[in-house]
């Protein structure tokens, strides 16, 4: 079963910086996706970031492109997302999900994986 564990929110104002974790167990292959997804009050999740373990290709969302950036750290079994010149509208539950065997093209659809995290907040104050 994979588990998957969220940290690094917190409250941070405009402009400023903060580096998501998420710490990933029990996959049975390489290949598989980690895809980063945030959820604001009212608003479905949407995809904002996605990385392919197998050969490190990335996804990033229109809004977060410039900004944000994704990279895993295999020899600590962790993805990160790195984000800067954080905005208001980034306020949202940030998860991490992943899928093994998944389909890259689909890497930014909820529906594309069955792993989830618990979530952790990021709350950017203007």
């Amino acid at each position: 079963e994979v588990q998957l564990v969220e940290s690094g929110g917190g409250l941070v104002q405009a402009g400023g910086s903060l580096r998501l974790s998420c710490a990933a167990s029990g996959f049975t292959s390489d290949d598989y996706l980690i895809g980063w997804f945030r959820q604001a009050p009212g608003k479905e999740r949407e995809g904002v970031s996605c990385i392919d373990h197998i050969d490190g290709t990335t996804y990033y969302s229109d809004s977060v492109k410039g900004r944000f950036s994704i990279s895993i750290d295999n020899a600590k079994n962790t993805v990160y997302l790195q984000m800067i010149s954080l905005k208001p509208d980034d306020t949202a539950v940030y998860y991490c999900a992943a899928e093994e065997y998944a389909d890259f093209d689909f890497c930014n659809l909820v529906q594309e994986y069955d792993s989830w995290g618990q979530g952790t907040q990021v709350t950017v104050s203007s």
